[in-house]
C-alpha cells in the first residue's frame, strides 16, 4: 500500500487545527452572548434623582421640650382699713363707735370730706369690689366715691349712702369697682346734695 504524503499529512492536521480552533471560537462566542444576555436580563438600579432625594423620610425630629409656664399671680389679701386711720382726714372727726368690734369711726361728715390712704398695694389681681361700712340718720343721700392718686380725679366705684336708722346703726354697703391693681393713693370723698352731715363711716375693704 501506498503510504500518504508528508504534504497530506500535513493538509489534515492543519484542517483538523482549524476546525479545533473554529469550534472553540464558537463556543467562546456562545458563552460570551450568554453572558450578554444575562446582563441585559438583569435590572439595573434606578438612581433617585435630587428632588426625590428630599421626600425620603429621615428620622423624626426630636420633639423639644415645653416652655416653663409663668405661675399666675398671687391675689393679695387685703387689709381692713379703719377710717380714723388715714392718713389725711379731710374735715372729719374721730368719735368712739358702737359698732362690732369697738374702736372709731370718723363723723360729721358733708359733702368736700375725704379720707386719704397712701401706697395702698391692689397687686397683680385686680380689686373689683369695695365694702363700705356706713351709718346715717340724715334726711338727705349722699354718695361715697373712690378715686386713685387725686382727690379730684375720676372715681373707679361709688356707692349712694341713705338713712340707716341712726347715727351708730351700722350697715356695709358694697361698690362695684372699675378693676384695679398696682400701687396707689387711695381716697375717699363724700358729696351730697347741701352742706348737711350726712353719714358715719367705720372701715373701708377692698376685695377681688
Amino acid at each position: 500500500m501506498d503510504q500518504p504524503s508528508p504534504s497530506v499529512y500535513r493538509t489534515r492536521a492543519w484542517t483538523n487545527r482549524n476546525r479545533a480552533v473554529a469550534g472553540a471560537a464558537g463556543l467562546g462566542l456562545l458563552f460570551v452572548g450568554y453572558l450578554i444576555g444575562r446582563w441585559q436580563d438583569t435590572p439595573a438600579e434606578t438612581p433617585v434623582p435630587a428632588s426625590m432625594a428630599s421626600t425620603v423620610p429621615s428620622a423624626a425630629p426630636t420633639t423639644p421640650s415645653p416652655a416653663p409656664t409663668t405661675p399666675a399671680p398671687t391675689p393679695v389679701k387685703y387689709p381692713l382699713l379703719q377710717a380714723e386711720s388715714a392718713n389725711e382726714l379731710k374735715g372729719l372727726e374721730a368719735q368712739d363707735t358702737e359698732d362690732e368690734g369697738g374702736g372709731q369711726n370718723v363723723g360729721w361728715i358733708n359733702r368736700g370730706d375725704y379720707l386719704r390712704f397712701d401706697n395702698f398695694v391692689f397687686g397683680e389681681v385686680p380689686a373689683t369690689k369695695a365694702k363700705i361700712r356706713v351709718a346715717s340718720d340724715a334726711g338727705v343721700a349722699g354718695r361715697v366715691q373712690i378715686r386713685l392718686d387725686a382727690a379730684d380725679a375720676a372715681p373707679v366705684g361709688e356707692l349712694s349712702v341713705s338713712n340707716t336708722g341712726g347715727w351708730q346703726n351700722w350697715r356695709t354697703d358694697v361698690a362695684a369697682l372699675t378693676p384695679v391693681t398696682g400701687t396707689h393713693t387711695v381716697y375717699l370723698t363724700f358729696t351730697a346734695g347741701d352742706d348737711s352731715e350726712f353719714m358715719n363711716v367705720n372701715w373701708i375693704q377692698f376685695e377681688h
